[in-house]
């Protein structure tokens, strides 16, 4: 096994230039729609076993690095052929280095607003049904603030996972 490296984004921007490198990005598609590196190809995680990538110099990405250094390791312990390096810093990285990113025209809204605008909704539901309608109705409050601690203690979002199976956050690439 060969131990992994990482890259900057200005190295990256180098070996882009001449054509040297091929650019992975292992987000899932609603991810990679809102904003890529131009020219990269888009190859979640999860499908990474199972996909025929280029031939040639690898440079895996992601939001922020962490997918994309478990690519690495996994493109590393089965023996991938040609070199594999990872993006340090992710896509924001790339984009505080001054390089834009692709945005496709039907990315939908990046989820954790999703998650916020639906959360923020459904606690303005049960304070104003809570006050004109019946008392009861502050439970919904209850339960979105409960589900919001939650997944920020555990790191599971139930709002998030259903938000994203949601027909408008479909995006074919």
């Amino acid at each position: 096994m060969t131990t992994p490296q990482s890259i900057t984004a200005q190295d990256l921007a180098d070996q882009l230039a001449s054509k040297r490198i091929t650019v992975i990005d292992v987000r899932e598609p609603m991810e990679y729609a809102s904003g890529h590196i131009a020219g990269s190809l888009n190859v979640p995680l999860s499908r990474l076993h199972q996909a025929d990538l280029p031939q040639g110099p690898l440079v895996l990405v992601c939001q922020s690095g962490n997918r994309s250094t478990k690519g690495l390791h996994h493109l590393l312990d089965r023996g991938h052929p040609h070199p594999v390096v990872d993006l340090a810093g992710g896509v924001p990285s790339w984009q505080q280095a001054g390089y834009p990113v692709r945005k496709l025209k039907n990315a939908p809204l990046p989820l954790m607003r999703q998650v916020q605008i639906a959360a923020g909704s459904l606690i303005l539901l049960g304070l104003i049904l809570s006050n004109v309608a019946a008392p009861g109705w502050i439970a919904i409050t209850w339960f979105v603030g409960a589900g919001l601690t939650f997944a920020g203690v555990t790191g599971f979002c139930g709002m998030a996972r259903l938000l994203a199976v949601m027909p408008w956050n479909k995006v074919s690439i």
